[in-house]
């Protein structure tokens, strides 16, 4: 008889007061592809579940502490120190077990970070065609790089998104390359081709559910979370599990 396979945990990571809208969406969408969740913030880290979970999501939230890409404040947003430090720890130990990733909004910032790359403190000066209010309707286009895994998953060159960010991407992290961009081309998705279902969004999909293109992002996480745990399992010696 064959062994009935794990569902996926995937450990989702917000702040430790607030933002519960889309920490709840982002968990119904994952329950909804099949997994498991369970919430990290710096008041509960959970740290054993930082070496068991099956994949990891990072939420949006406060902006990155430009320190940790050594750079000077240029504008004065809220920080969560405690936060940065959590979802770093986070990020490294899921890239170094080989997990698969979603960065959302100041994920997708924080990912790139974590892999060497900066941001852009303000976007306001940089657009030039698009608007820089925040807002969780899709009034924003992304124009979707060909070739990559998010124009499969969207099936389709342009998407529209919403926009609650005031920082952006600017020189990417290693390994990684810009999946989509918004009419300013200022950059909105990125994902890294050699790793295994590692990606980042600027947008908030949580709030977009309705689309399935949008919910496209969760399932093909929790798809990979699944397809990792087979794997390991088949190469586990018998008698091992």
């Amino acid at each position: 008889m064959a062994q009935r396979q794990r569902t996926p945990l995937i450990a989702v990571t917000g702040p430790t007061r607030g933002s519960h809208a889309p920490k709840l969406l982002v968990q119904l969408a994952l329950r909804l592809a099949g997994a498991r969740t369970t919430l990290l913030t710096p008041a509960n880290p959970k740290s054993e579940i930082q070496d068991t979970a099956d994949g990891i999501v990072i939420t949006g939230g406060h902006d990155v502490d430009p320190v940790l890409y050594a750079a000077a404040p240029e504008v004065t947003p809220k920080y969560d120190p405690e936060r940065d430090a959590l979802e770093s720890a986070v990020i490294d130990r899921a890239l170094e077990r080989g997990l698969p990733v979603l960065g959302i909004c100041r994920g997708a910032q924080l990912l790139n970070v974590r892999l060497g790359g900066n941001l852009f403190q303000e976007l306001r000066s940089r657009r030039k065609h698009t608007s820089n209010r925040w807002t969780i309707f899709p009034l924003k286009t992304l124009c979707i790089e060909p070739g990559t895994e998010l124009q499969r998953l969207m099936s389709s060159d342009r998407a529209r998104i919403n926009s609650l960010h005031n920082q952006g991407i600017d020189r990417l992290g290693e390994g990684l390359i810009i999946a989509g961009r918004d009419l300013d081309g200022i950059i909105q998705a990125i994902e890294a081709p050699l790793r295994h279902c590692v990606r980042g969004v600027q947008w908030h999909p949580e709030f977009l559910l309705y689309n399935r293109g949008q919910r496209q992002l969760f399932n093909s996480l929790v798809a990979a979370a699944r397809l990792r745990n087979t794997l390991l399992e088949t190469a586990q010696p018998k008698g091992q599990h």
